[in-house]
C-alpha cells in the first residue's frame, strides 16, 4: 500500500478570501498531499473547537480532488443515526474522498459532561455507535437494543457507493480492541515507535480472536510538528501552539513532537513508516502561518525519500 499524507487545515485558511482559499488548497494538492484533516471539538478547555463535519464539507467543495478526514471525531458525544446520515451525505458530495477518524476524547472531561454524557460510558457509546453506523451504511435496516442506544427499524438512504474508511484513534488497549472489531485502521498519537509496533501487533491478535477477516489495514500516525530553518524557532512555535490549545506544559509532549528543519522532522517520522504506518497526518506549526504549506510540503518530500 502506498503512503498517504495529510496536512491539517492551514491555521489562516478561514481568514482568507474565497479565491485565496482555493489557491491554498491547490498548492496543497500540487505538493502531493492526499488529504486535509481537522480535529473535532464541541467545547474544548476554554470553549474552543471546530465541528468536524461542517469543516470537511466546506473543504471538500474548495477543491474537487483533495481528500478530507476528520481526525478525530468525538463519536460518544453524538447519536449514531445523525452521524450515519452525515457520512452518507459526505459520500454524495465528495465521493471516495473522505476518511472518518473516530475516538472517545477524554483530555477535557468537562467537554464530555457539558454534552450530557457520562465520561465513564464513552467507550461503550462509541462501540454501540460503530455497530449501528456500519450496519446502516451497509444498507441494512437496523434494530438495535444496547445499554446506551435503542433503535427500531432505522434506515439510511442512499448508501455510499464507495465505503468510507473508519480509522480509530486512541492510545488505550480499548482503542486497539475497537480498531480490531470495527476499524479499517488505527491512528496513533504521542507514542514511541516501539509502542506503535506493539499496538499494530495487538490489533492483529485481537482481530484474529474476534474471528474478523482483517481489512487491508490503513494504520496511521498523527502528530504536531514544529518546522523552521532554525530548530529553536521551530520548538518555540510548536510549544506555544500546543500549550495554548491543550493548556498543558510542552514538556509533557516534547519527546513525541518532532521539530526542526524539514529534513530533521522527516528523519524523526520515518521510523513510524518502518513499523507499519501507512498514513501520516501532519499538524504543521511554523513561526509564520503563511509558511505552513510550503514547509509541510518540504517535510513531506524528505519523508517520502526516506521511506521510499
Amino acid at each position: 500500500m502506498s503512503l498517504k499524507l495529510g496536512i491539517s487545515t492551514p491555521s489562516n485558511l478561514w481568514s482568507l478570501e474565497y479565491e485565496a482559499r482555493q489557491t491554498t488548497l491547490a498548492r496543497i494538492q500540487e505538493a502531493g498531499f492526499d488529504h486535509l484533516f481537522m480535529a473535532d471539538h464541541v467545547s474544548f478547555r476554554d470553549g474552543s473547537g471546530t465541528d468536524g463535519f461542517v469543516e470537511v464539507a466546506a473543504l471538500s467543495q474548495l477543491n474537487p480532488e483533495l481528500g478530507v478526514m476528520i481526525s478525530i471525531y468525538l463519536l460518544p458525544l453524538r447519536h449514531p443515526l445523525p452521524v450515519a446520515r452525515q457520512l452518507a451525505t459526505m459520500a454524495r458530495i465528495a465521493p471516495g474522498r473522505m476518511i472518518f477518524g473516530v475516538g472517545v476524547g477524554g483530555e477535557d472531561r468537562h467537554e464530555i459532561e457539558v454534552c450530557g454524557v457520562d465520561p465513564k460510558t464513552r467507550g461503550l457509546r462509541a462501540n454501540e455507535s460503530l455497530d449501528i453506523i456500519k450496519d446502516l451504511l451497509a444498507g441494512n435496516e437496523v434494530s438495535f437494543q444496547g445499554e446506551i442506544f435503542n433503535i427500531e427499524a432505522a434506515r439510511i438512504r442512499p448508501i455510499p457507493k464507495t465505503p468510507i474508511p473508519i480509522i480509530v484513534g486512541g492510545r488505550s488497549n480499548a482503542a486497539l480492541a475497537r480498531t480490531a472489531r470495527y476499524g479499517d485502521g488505527w491512528i496513533g498519537v504521542w507514542c514511541s515507535t516501539s509502542r506503535y509496533a506493539e499496538a499494530l501487533a495487538q490489533i492483529d491478535n485481537e482481530c484474529a480472536e474476534a474471528e474478523r477477516e482483517p481489512p487491508e489495514w490503513l494504520h496511521g500516525y498523527q502528530t504536531w510538528l514544529g518546522i523552521d530553518a532554525n530548530a529553536d524557532i521551530a520548538r518555540t512555535a510548536v510549544a506555544g501552539a500546543m500549550e495554548s490549545f491543550y493548556h498543558i506544559p510542552f514538556d509533557r509532549f516534547e519527546r513525541y513532537t518532532p521539530y526542526g528543519t524539514p529534513e530533521q522532522v522527516a528523519e524523526q517520522l520515518a521510523p513510524y513508516a518502518e513499523k507499519g504506518c501507512r498514513l501520516f497526518n501532519l499538524k504543521v506549526v511554523t513561526h509564520d502561518p503563511a509558511d505552513e504549506v510550503d514547509l509541510g510540503a518540504a517535510t513531506k518530500a524528505h519523508l517520502e525519500k526516506l521511506v521510499g
